[in-house]
């Protein structure tokens, strides 16, 4: 029986922050990417929503025996949904599986997204897909016009990674052309909570 598998469009793409393999370069048609403030926690989720004639590029990975519980637990706040219109090349053919936020959660706050991880995201985007995948991950993603809490130096976000100076060139480049606004840290606001 084959394990079921899931599909990671956000920070699992960065195999430096789990363990689950073998991993495979996978396309999810019909969604799209979104930061997405929540009465969840003080910074935003990087999440997935259905837009059809869209896709979004992601690794899959096995699951072993079906034991979801330290995945939910990373992923806490989203759904697990089923996503069988995965593009793969694995046979035979896993149940798949993809983490979206609920649109319950919706609270319309000004939410940051955390600089330190957006950063994980684009270092995985990069090291799978290369630049034009970076590139495809900035155009297939939404709601750039949230501030950005610069905590690159001091990071939040659990699973933050050092980045090589032309990694973190990139993600500013990235994000000056999308016209994101850059702010400090409010630590007392962004406390340990913050972090997906």
């Amino acid at each position: 029986m084959t394990d079921p598998h899931f599909f990671g469009y956000g920070s699992l793409v960065n195999r430096r922050t789990h363990v689950y393999a073998p991993v495979h370069r996978a396309t999810l048609p019909g969604w799209r990417r979104i930061w997405r403030p929540t009465g969840l926690r003080p910074a935003a989720f990087l999440t997935a929503r259905p837009a059809p004639g869209n896709r979004i590029d992601g690794l899959v990975a096995p699951v072993p025996h079906g034991d979801w519980a330290a995945l939910d637990l990373r992923e806490a706040g989203y759904d697990r949904l089923p996503a069988g219109d995965v593009a793969h090349r694995i046979a035979p053919a896993p149940e798949i599986a993809v983490y979206a936020i609920p649109p319950r959660a919706d609270d319309g706050s000004d939410a940051p997204i955390l600089l330190s991880y957006l950063d994980v995201v684009v270092q995985g985007y990069l090291t799978e897909f290369g630049e034009a995948g970076v590139a495809r991950f900035f155009e297939t993603t939404d709601n750039w016009s949230l501030p950005v809490a610069d905590d690159r130096d001091a990071p939040l976000y659990p699973r933050a990674q050092e980045l090589a100076s032309e990694e973190a060139a990139l993600v500013d480049a990235w994000l000056a052309r999308q016209g994101s606004r850059i702010v400090p840290v409010e630590r007392t606001e962004l406390g340990p909570d913050a972090a997906p």
